[in-house]
């Protein structure tokens, strides 16, 4: 599957949004503070980060809430019927950028949007694309046992079943390895 480079920024974006609450750890967008950091480490262009405030972290965690819904969605025309919601409600407004030295691209938010609508265009759109590439199932959820962090399965036959190998999936492995080695 041929995802482009904008699309795959959104969908980071919406796995790293769903992952501020995932995996047992305390909730990254507890404040204001946790917000700041979210927008800055994901590189949120047209986002100014000193101006973020209470409205806007209540925005992006029920935001949040809306893609952990779309992850779920038991089908993809429920899926398509969230997104539609979530896309409609930013007030998508497609326009040509080339900002920061990239390439000619769209963006799908309007010119001063919140945080929330920024992200809820962009991303919704990503996700738009992944439903309709028939690729939904590719939004997943980790496997690991108490983990639940959010992926998007790019692997060429949809196989990944940990957000991590490195972490989630070796800890597992070693575990099954180490549960034989006791039987034996």
């Amino acid at each position: 599957m041929l995802i482009n480079h904008d699309t795959r920024c959104a969908l980071d974006h919406v796995v790293g949004l769903l992952n501020t609450a995932a995996g047992g750890s305390p909730d990254a967008l507890a404040d204001v503070a946790g917000l700041r950091a979210y927008v800055a480490a994901h590189d949120i262009s047209d986002v100014r980060i000193d101006a973020l405030g209470e409205r806007d972290l209540k925005a992006v965690r029920e935001l949040r809430e809306s893609f952990a819904d779309i992850f779920a969605a038991p089908s993809d025309r429920a899926a398509a019927e969230r997104i539609n919601a979530l896309v409609a409600a930013a007030g998508t407004t497609p326009q040509l950028t080339d900002h920061d030295g990239h390439d000619w691209h769209v963006h799908y938010f309007a010119p001063g949007a919140s945080v929330a609508d920024h992200l809820a265009a962009d991303c919704g759109m990503a996700l738009a694309f992944i439903v309709v590439a028939g690729e939904r199932r590719r939004l997943r959820r980790c496997a690991a046992p108490g983990c639940g962090r959010a992926f998007v399965d790019l692997s060429r036959n949809r196989s990944r079943r940990y957000c991590s190998n490195r972490t989630c999936g070796n800890r597992l492995h070693v575990a099954a390895y180490r549960a034989r080695q006791r039987q034996s």
